[in-house]
């Protein structure tokens, strides 16, 4: 379940961005959004988000893996799918997230050509977010899916009597 809870308050952190902070972002003078931007992605790399993110993605190996070894386990293709959602998730940071990060880190707000280039980081990389935030939200529904499942099955055993 805790893996679950981290897929979700990942989910969540996305989710927030979605939501309203990129709106609110491109609400202000392009130069503005940018630098704004910019304080985020320097702010955002904390211990706390690090060990979340990166610590549910660990455990979700330790799950998908453990499904895979075990499929006859009630719940196991449920961790299986919850696990590879989230990872997803994961794998989409690392692989277009940071590098379009990076890159807006090395803008000038106040250069020319700067707008543009804001514009179509926000849209792009707006876009992209909707899609982590979905498999993160879903890996953590999936996750809790298995749980339930895994309940399921363990009150269907006979009780021992003596």
């Amino acid at each position: 379940m805790i893996t679950a809870v981290g897929a979700a308050v990942v989910g969540g952190v996305f989710f927030a961005f979605s939501a309203f902070v990129m709106t609110a972002l491109r609400q202000l003078p392009p130069d503005q959004g940018l630098a704004a931007m910019q304080s985020v992605n320097r702010q955002a790399p904390t211990a706390a988000l690090m060990l979340v993110m990166f610590g549910t993605a660990a455990a979700c190996v330790v799950l998908g893996v453990a499904s895979v070894r075990d499929p006859d386990e009630p719940g196991a293709w449920y961790r299986l799918a919850g696990a590879a959602l989230y990872l997803f998730g994961v794998l989409l940071t690392i692989a277009y997230h940071v590098p379009h990060n990076d890159a807006l880190a090395r803008v000038d707000p106040t250069a020319a050509g700067a707008d543009g280039s804001w514009l179509r980081y926000a849209g792009d990389w707006t876009a992209w977010n909707h899609v982590r935030t979905l498999l993160s939200v879903a890996g953590a529904v999936v996750l809790v899916a298995a749980v339930r499942v895994g309940d399921r099955a363990a009150a269907m055993l006979p009780v021992p009597t003596r």
